[in-house]
């Protein structure tokens, strides 16, 4: 599956996720947020993008995407509404992203699948 974006084509595995993380910019993005909204789940918001946001900073310093402990124990701190611990930030993820928060978050942030990427 490719998706193409002013006339050109953006190479992504058969799962959605980009095969190079440097094709994304703000006009891909918004295709794999219309994408992900198209499957019938929550509408992607400005916590959502703030997140996106926070996972594509990550990788560029890190060279790989936050686990999901790392977003808990950074983001859970300091991110939005105040969170009473970890577990209901968790839990606040997981109600924005139901299928997963770090693989749904690589693939709109155009980050290389991290099941792709923890096998190595």
């Amino acid at each position: 599956m490719n998706i193409t974006v002013n006339g050109k084509t953006i190479e992504t595995d058969m799962a959605g996720f980009l095969k190079n993380p440097y094709d994304w910019n703000d006009e891909v993005s918004d295709i794999l947020v219309k994408e992900y909204e198209k499957s019938g789940l929550r509408p992607v918001d400005d916590t959502s993008l703030g997140l996106v946001d926070y996972f594509r900073e990550y990788y560029e310093q890190n060279h790989t995407h936050p686990t999901m402990s790392v977003l808990v124990n950074t983001l859970g701190k300091h991110h939005g509404q105040r969170f009473s611990d970890t577990y209901a930030y968790k839990k606040f993820l997981y109600e924005l992203f139901p299928n997963g928060p770090v693989q749904t978050l690589c693939k709109l942030a155009g980050l290389p699948d991290p099941g792709v990427e923890n096998q190595s």
